[in-house]
């Protein structure tokens, strides 16, 4: 049975899923111009700390004016609307909101919103894919315990990913590597606030006018989210980050098959059982014919000869030997597809992908010679950026995780290009996040400890 009539049944049965939003940025407001039209879900409330903001994502979203405002949540509830609250926790704590979406994009705010949701046994749809990397793995877990669902957001492409390892394992593939495509250059890292509307083919004036957030369109250009979203991957997956990083292979969809797949196959990859992203630009610049810039992909290979021939058999596009193939979605939907995790998680108890271990991580590296007493700003800033590298190697070198940067205050010098440890910085505060980190990195330590006694 299918989700759609599942969401019929449930509608007639107990009326639609009741939801909660937590955020009212672009990925928000995706979903919600889907749900203005789905009587199958009530969204209950939109927490903001500017309600203007929310009201204003509400309307260009194609809510009447009539159906939300700044009412109480038990009002919403009663009759139908949504109400507009400026306290996350009062949207997390109501009896009213069954499932939580956490859209703020805040990694300590989000590890609090998530904890929260399971305490009030919310299913909790973590689009907070910076908060996930970073401490996901407790969370997963915590809501296991309290029996509620934790779930990556489907139409977000590290939930894609997952589906598409998932699809390669369920009918028997050996999955060699998953990603996404994007933009990307070398100089790209060294990217900030300043220079990032050049490399979008942006004058200032117009990001300006488009209401465009200098440091967080960044994030995207100097690969600290494409780190991000591998990250997830890797712990949802089991797949194994190289522990040096992304390469950003200049890869067209034509040549996933020949190009994503080990070296010694005639490939770039350094192993087998990875996560890589592949840019849409060629090294000089030029663009690639046939890119992958917003989609996702996974390239798998044959355990039989048998199966190598069907492929041929079939038409698929392999490489030279024909062991090798690969499947990929040209694009993603981000909020407009987010129904299916709420429904899932709500209707089936699933979760459109969850991290299982902490397998890969994103540490935070010199974007320039760091001195003592300078502060970090964080994702798509002016100081850091953020990097892929394998849990263990994480570990070892004792990284400070991305999602912790912010406000970090430096006390030991870092070179440029050289990863920040916890060592060299004195964080702001020890928020709840800090705690869940630690607690993550110790068990960790303590696992890899047991394992090699």
């Amino acid at each position: 049975m299918n989700l759609y009539d599942l969401m019929q049944q449930r509608r007639e049965a107990a009326g639609p899923i009741r939801v909660g939003v937590i955020g009212a940025g672009k990925f928000a407001s995706m979903f919600l111009t889907q749900a203005a039209g789905q009587p199958e879900f009530h969204v209950v409330g939109v927490a903001e700390l500017d309600p203007a903001r929310a009201e204003a994502s509400l309307e260009r979203t194609g809510w009447a004016a009539d159906r939300y405002g700044r009412i109480s949540l038990d009002e919403a509830r009663e009759s139908g609307r949504t109400a507009v609250v400026t306290d996350s926790l009062e949207l997390v704590s109501s009896e009213h909101v069954e499932v939580i979406l956490e859209v703020t994009g805040n990694p300590l705010v989000g590890t609090k919103h998530a904890l929260a949701a399971i305490e009030h046994g919310k299913h909790i749809i973590m689009v907070n894919v910076e908060a996930d990397c970073m401490v996901g793995p407790i969370l997963k877990e915590k809501a296991d315990a309290a029996g509620v669902v934790y779930s990556m957001a489907y139409g977000d492409q590290p939930a894609l990913i997952s589906e598409m390892v998932d699809w390669c394992r369920t009918v028997g593939y050996e999955v060699v590597a998953a990603g996404k495509g994007t933009k990307y250059l070398p100089e790209y890292e060294e990217s900030t606030p300043e220079t990032v509307w050049g490399y979008y083919g942006l004058t200032e004036a117009q990001a300006q006018a488009g209401g465009m957030n200098p440091q967080m369109f960044n994030s995207f250009i100097d690969g600290t989210k494409s780190a991000i979203e591998m990250a997830a991957v890797a712990n949802a997956t089991g797949l194994v980050p190289d522990a040096d990083g992304l390469l950003f292979p200049p890869v067209s969809v034509d040549d996933l098959s020949q190009q994503l797949i080990p070296a010694e196959s005639g490939g770039v990859l350094r192993q087998t059982g990875t996560v890589e992203v592949v840019s849409s630009l060629e090294r000089d610049g030029s663009e690639i014919e046939r890119d992958l810039r917003w989609g996702v992909y996974v390239t798998f290979k044959a355990r039989t000869e048998y199966a190598a021939a069907c492929f041929t058999e079939y038409g698929v596009i392999t490489d030279a030997s024909g062991e090798y193939a690969s499947l990929y979605r040209p694009y993603h939907m981000i909020g407009m597809e987010l129904g299916v995790s709420i429904a899932s998680a709500v209707l089936r108890g699933e979760a459109t992908g969850a991290p299982k271990a902490f397998i890969g991580d994103v540490i935070s590296v010199a974007k320039r010679d760091l001195a003592p007493g300078d502060v970090l700003d964080g994702e798509g800033g002016y100081t850091v950026r953020g990097a892929l590298t394998s849990a263990e190697r994480s570990l070892d070198g004792r990284c400070l995780p991305m999602g912790l940067a912010h406000g970090a205050k430096v006390v030991r010098a870092v070179a440029k290009g050289q990863p920040v440890s916890w060592d060299d910085v004195e964080l702001p505060a020890d928020t709840i996040a800090v705690e869940v980190r630690r607690e993550l990195e110790a068990r960790a330590r303590e696992a890899r400890s047991t394992a090699a006694a």
